[in-house]
């Protein structure tokens, strides 16, 4: 069993990661906009499925990674630092653009819906990324089992992931109108993302290798 503060810091990261704009995002508010909200809520049940085929492979792999390759645990903590790095920058480079800044997208079927809100997460870097990179940072062998701790910590992301997206995709026209009227704040929650992005990167750098 994961302890309580770790698995509240995992939380946190999480959330750090689903509010930062990223394909899964721009597709579910595109597809809000652009055709309502229940489409928007059948392309998050088709990201949700997404995330459980990060989430097992992710977890089969993390077994053997643990057992096995000491060395490539220390390849991935730093991929990911790298990668948040780059998140970092995305959030504050010059000519940033807000995900609310939607292109229009043509009516499709509620099959099509989930299955592109599938493969829209399935086939999502960040997503990979997070459960390759991040997540490894979070088990110990000294908690039980691997495998069991990368379900519990994918089950967690899930849920937070899925939350924070149905508001999302309920609230999207409305959060887009809004940021048109107050730019600033845009600037700000950029420019806010990008510092806790870097201070994630930074502990994740120095993180030491946990074993029993």
């Amino acid at each position: 069993m994961i302890p309580v503060n770790e698995l509240f810091l995992f939380a946190s990261a999480a959330l750090l990661m689903v509010l930062t704009p990223g394909p899964n995002m721009i597709y579910l508010i595109s597809r809000s906009i652009s055709q309502g909200r229940i489409a928007g809520v059948i392309s998050l049940l088709g990201v949700v499925t997404g995330f459980l085929v990060h989430m097992f492979a992710a977890a089969i792999g993390l077994t053997a990674l643990f057992l096995a390759i000491p060395l490539a645990y220390e390849t991935l903590k730093w991929a990911g630092a790298l990668y948040l790095l780059w998140l970092a920058w995305q959030a504050v480079r010059p000519g940033a653009r807000s995900p609310f800044e939607t292109k229009n997208l043509p009516i499709d079927s509620k099959s099509k819906l989930f299955t592109m809100g599938f493969l829209t997460n399935v086939l999502n870097p960040k997503v990979a990324v997070f459960y390759l990179a991040i997540l490894p940072q979070f088990i110990s062998s000294e908690h039980g089992s691997v495998l069991l701790q990368s379900i519990e910590l994918g089950l967690t992301q899930i849920a937070i992931s899925f939350t924070v997206n149905l508001v999302i995709a309920l609230t999207a026209a409305g959060i887009a109108s809004w940021f048109a009227r107050n730019p600033t704040w845009l600037a700000v929650q950029r420019y806010f993302m990008g510092f806790v992005l870097a201070t994630l990167a930074v502990r994740l750098a120095l993180e030491q290798r946990r074993t029993a």
